[in-house]
């Protein structure tokens, strides 16, 4: 096995090794903060709210829970809809599917190359 081993694990990292694909990492990335994940729970229950109700709801101010929930949709967890001048967002449930499958997968991914297959000769 090729690659270095990580000091604080003792584990080997491969260069080789597959790197999430970026629709997966904005989706971690939208994940990350506190405040999102406060923000999506408004949504598990399937409701669709705009801005001023989630930022009324949350207690933020409408700008910044804009903001947060603009990168809840870039991460596939939101779907948005405007109707004149405003904008309703719901639970992407498909889209989180979809990139959970994608999250499973690399997380399960085998951890060693497979072995070359025999030739006969």
């Amino acid at each position: 096995m090729s690659g270095r081993a990580d000091s604080g694990t003792g584990r080997v990292i491969r260069p080789e090794a597959a790197v999430p694909g970026d629709d997966l990492q904005v989706f971690l990335k939208a994940l990350t903060s506190g405040t999102r994940q406060k923000l999506f729970a408004h949504f598990i229950n399937g409701e669709e709210l705009t801005v001023g109700e989630v930022a009324e709801r949350a207690g933020l101010g409408p700008s910044t829970t804009s903001e947060h929930l603009a990168v809840l949709r870039r991460g596939g967890l939101l779907q948005s809809t405007r109707s004149g001048k405003l904008v309703r967002y719901r639970a992407d449930r498909e889209g989180i599917a979809e990139l959970l499958g994608q999250l499973q997968s690399y997380l399960l991914a085998p951890s060693e190359p497979p072995d070359p297959p025999l030739t006969q000769g």
